[in-house]
């Protein structure tokens, strides 16, 4: 997003790996609340947190969020149910939300620790997590790095394994 640095007002919306400059692109989402969420942490500041609640909310509110809760490549992309899974998405968002959960309270805790639990299940079933010594030996399948450029669509990423790896360890910590 270019803003106008006197007014804060939005000058234009740009995106190259998402859908569309007004569409939400489901792993620009996801880096948007891991940051937020680790700014927060290291900064105390309450605006990153409302921040990394509000995207949270807009993504598990989201109504093409599918129930297994690894999302479309793109929240907007038109043709859901008929689009690429981004298990990178997913496993991002998972890891920032059990980190989010141990900021908020009640309900969002709660909340967000679902999420984060069921997105985790989803990653680990058979339909986004590969044998052992397959896949190119990733652990992830099903993740789309720019599917508007026609590049890295539905393959394995190694940032997806890393998240998945990371929010496997916060749950681990979590309990």
């Amino acid at each position: 997003i270019a803003y106008d640095t006197l007014t804060g007002d939005v000058v234009k919306k740009n995106t190259h790996q998402g859908y569309a400059h007004e569409s939400a692109w489901a792993r620009g989402q996801a880096w948007g609340l891991y940051g937020f969420t680790m700014t927060y942490r290291e900064t105390g500041d309450e605006k990153f947190l409302r921040q990394a609640e509000n995207i949270a909310e807009f993504m598990l509110n989201h109504p093409n969020m599918p129930e297994d809760m690894v999302p479309y490549w793109d929240f907007d992309a038109p043709n859901i149910p008929n689009e690429e899974r981004d298990a990178s998405a997913a496993a991002i968002s998972a890891s920032a939300l059990y980190e989010l959960s141990t900021y908020v309270e009640g309900a969002n805790a709660t909340k967000f620790l679902d999420a984060a639990n069921q997105m985790l299940e989803s990653l680990s079933s058979p339909e986004y997590l590969a044998e052992p010594g397959s896949n190119s030996f990733f652990l992830l399948k099903h993740c789309v790095g720019n599917r508007p450029r026609d590049s890295q669509v539905d393959v394995p990423l190694a940032y997806a394994d890393y998240y998945f790896l990371e929010a496997n360890l916060r749950k681990s910590n979590h309990h």
